[in-house]
C-alpha cells in the first residue's frame, strides 16, 4: 500500500484505502502537525494530470482532484446524455471531451491517481452556477456525475480495460465536493448529505481556518491570504491570482514576476500557520496554466521546499479529515 511521505524523522504513515486514509500514531503529537491541502478543479487536461502526478511523486504530496464529469463524455454523447438543471440538454460551461482517445487517457489518469492514494472528488458536471438550485436540482447533477463516472471506460471505447474495483470506486469512492464558482444554495448541504458525501470544500474564509461543522458535515474554505507589494488579501487560488495580476488576461511576458509574487504569498501564509496555531493551509488550482504557468511553477517550488519540513504533511482533503478529527479531540479550544 502507498505511504504518505513526510519530513525525515516524522514517522507518520497513512495506510491508504482508495480515496481514504487512516492515521497511524506518530511520535510527534498529531495535533501539532501542519497540514497543507492542495486541490485542483476540473481535472481534465491530460498533460496536467501527468504534470501533477509527477509533482506529487517528487514532493511527497497527495492531492484532491475535483472532477467535472462532462470531460468523461464527448459532445455527441453529452448532447444526448447530460442535462443540467434549468438548462437545455447537451449544454456545458466547460465543454466536453474532444475524442474517445482523450477520455481513455483521462480515465487511466484518474485510476492511477486513485491507486496512488490521491482523493478524487466531484466538481459537478457542466460547471453551472447552482446558486438557485434546490436540493432536487443538486441531486440531479450528482446523479449525472455518478452515471458519467461509472460509464467512463465504456465512453472511451475501452470497456474491456475497465479495472477491477472501478465500479466500486465510482459507486462509493467520491466523498468530497466543491461547487463550481464556489457558488452555494440552501439546497446544496441537504443534497450532499443525502448523497453520502463526507465533506464539502466550497467555502471561502477570511484566512486559514478549521473546517466548519454544518449539521455534522465538515465544510472547508479556501482562505484569503496577503499578496503583493501592498499585501492585499486574495483567495488562495490560481484563478483569483490570475485576475489580480493581469485582470484575467493572459500575460506571459510577466510570468516570472507573477510566479515570484505567488510563491512569496504561499510562503508567508504557510509560515504564519507553521509558526503559530498550525491551522491547515488550503490552496486551490485549476487544470489550466494561467499566465504562462506562473501559478503551477510557484506551487511546485512551494511543495518542494515545504512538504519535507518537520511536522508537515501535504495531504488531500480525505487524508486531512481523520487528522483534523484527532486535532479537534486533542484541543477543542482551537475550533
Amino acid at each position: 500500500m502507498p505511504r504518505l511521505s513526510v519530513a525525515p524523522g516524522l514517522a507518520l504513515a497513512l495506510t491508504l484505502v482508495p480515496a481514504l486514509a487512516h492515521a497511524v500514531e506518530p511520535p510527534v503529537p498529531m495535533e501539532r502537525m501542519q497540514l497543507v491541502i492542495i486541490s485542483f478543479d476540473g481535472a481534465h487536461d491530460n498533460k496536467l494530470w501527468e504534470k501533477s502526478l509527477d509533482m506529487a511523486k517528487r514532493t511527497g504530496a497527495h492531492f484532491t482532484y475535483f472532477l467535472s464529469c462532462t470531460f468523461l463524455m464527448t459532445r455527441a454523447e453529452g448532447g444526448k446524455a447530460y442535462q443540467a438543471p434549468g438548462h437545455k440538454a447537451g449544454r456545458s460551461n466547460v465543454g466536453f471531451a474532444q475524442s474517445r482517445e482523450e477520455i481513455q487517457a483521462r480515465v487511466r489518469h484518474i485510476w492511477q491517481a486513485h491507486q496512488a492514494g490521491h482523493d478524487i472528488g466531484s466538481h459537478a458536471c457542466g460547471h453551472f452556477d447552482g446558486k438557485g438550485w434546490s436540493a432536487a436540482d443538486w441531486k440531479q447533477e450528482f446523479a449525472a456525475f455518478n452515471i458519467a463516472l461509472a460509464n467512463a471506460w465504456n465512453a472511451g471505447g475501452i470497456a474491456s480495460e475497465q479495472p477491477e474495483g472501478w465500479a466500486d470506486f465510482a459507486a462509493h469512492g467520491i466523498k468530497g465536493f466543491r461547487a463550481p464558482y464556489l457558488s452555494l444554495s440552501d439546497g446544496l448541504l441537504p443534497a450532499l448529505k443525502q448523497d453520502g458525501f463526507t465533506y464539502d470544500a466550497s467555502l471561502v474564509t477570511k484566512g486559514p481556518g478549521w473546517p466548519a461543522d454544518a449539521d455534522g458535515m465538515p465544510r472547508f474554505g479556501l482562505p484569503l491570504i496577503p499578496e503583493g507589494p501592498q499585501q492585499r488579501r486574495v483567495i488562495g487560488m490560481d484563478y483569483n491570482l490570475f485576475v489580480r495580476h493581469s485582470m484575467g488576461i493572459e500575460n506571459r511576458k510577466d510570468s516570472a514576476v507573477f510566479e515570484e509574487r505567488t510563491l512569496d504569498a504561499f510562503r508567508k501564509a504557510f509560515q504564519t500557520e507553521y509558526g503559530g496555531n498550525r491551522i491547515p493551509l488550503q490552496l486551490g488550482f485549476h487544470f489550466v496554466e494561467m499566465n504562462g504557468g506562473a501559478y503551477w511553477r510557484a506551487l511546485d517550488r512551494f511543495l518542494t521546499e515545504t512538504c519535507g519540513k518537520p511536522d508537515v504533511a501535504c495531504v488531500s482533503y480525505a487524508q486531512a479529515l481523520p487528522i483534523i478529527a484527532k486535532q479537534k479531540k486533542a484541543d477543542r479550544s482551537a475550533f
